[in-house]
């Protein structure tokens, strides 16, 4: 308990010291994982209710790929990720490898399926209990799409912070990618790491009361809004 306490004291002092390392490193944090969730909710919202209103052959293929592919370990996609990115890669002209970018790309692949499922289970199943009374207003597809939506605003809102806390918590792939650079690439997982590996139990146990602090915080904020629109 001891350590526990040292280690909500240092948090403190971290957070209201100044200290540069710990600023970059948090505000590395909000912008990969925000980045990570702008591009994941871009491809996996529209994704997500394409799937949920449509029927076609391969849409159960699909829909099992993204339930699937929510479980997608982390360390697996960090290394497909490194493989691709890596110089002697396909994309290696890109320099991204060791780059926030590289974070950025890895835990889009991780939250995307996420949102995809999410929203096209969400979707799904609020179609099928209003599809015969939005038909039966004469609506055309583009207002049956924004009506249902609007049914399911809550349900996206819960596929978002779902999306968020597996970016926010990321680790696995965020090291094989970023390298844990300093100043660079080293966010608030990563650095938690280190310092276990360091065998400084008191700082990275000062990092990851930051951490879950951050993490409450935004999640506490989006179920507010969340709430507001139920």
């Amino acid at each position: 308990m001891q350590l526990l306490w040292e280690g909500l004291k240092e948090s403190i002092v971290l957070l209201f010291s100044g200290d540069r390392e710990m600023l970059e490193i948090f505000w590395l944090s909000l912008k990969v994982a925000a980045s990570a969730m702008a591009f994941g909710a871009a491809l996996g919202l529209p994704l997500g209710v394409f799937l949920g209103v449509s029927n076609f052959r391969g849409r159960q293929a699909l829909l099992s790929l993204a339930n699937a592919s929510m479980g997608l370990p982390p360390t697996v996609v960090g290394l497909w990720v490194a493989l691709f990115l890596w110089r002697s890669g396909p994309l290696g002209d890109l320099r991204l490898i060791y780059t926030p970018w590289a974070i950025i790309v890895a835990e889009v692949i991780l939250t995307t399926p996420i949102l995809v499922a999410l929203t096209a289970a969400a979707t799904q199943a609020k179609r099928e209990n209003l599809h015969e009374f939005l038909m039966s207003l004469g609506v055309n597809r583009f207002q049956y799409v924004r009506l249902l939506l609007r049914e399911i605003r809550v349900s996206l809102l819960a596929a978002i912070i779902a999306g968020f806390g597996r970016v926010f918590s990321e680790v696995g792939a965020a090291m094989m990618v970023g390298g844990n650079i300093k100043g660079e690439t080293r966010t608030l997982t990563t650095a938690i790491v280190l310092e276990v590996s360091k065998g400084a139990f008191d700082r990275a146990l000062a990092l990851s009361f930051i951490l879950l602090a951050v993490s409450l915080s935004i999640t506490a904020l989006l179920t507010h809004v969340q709430q507001r629109f139920g």
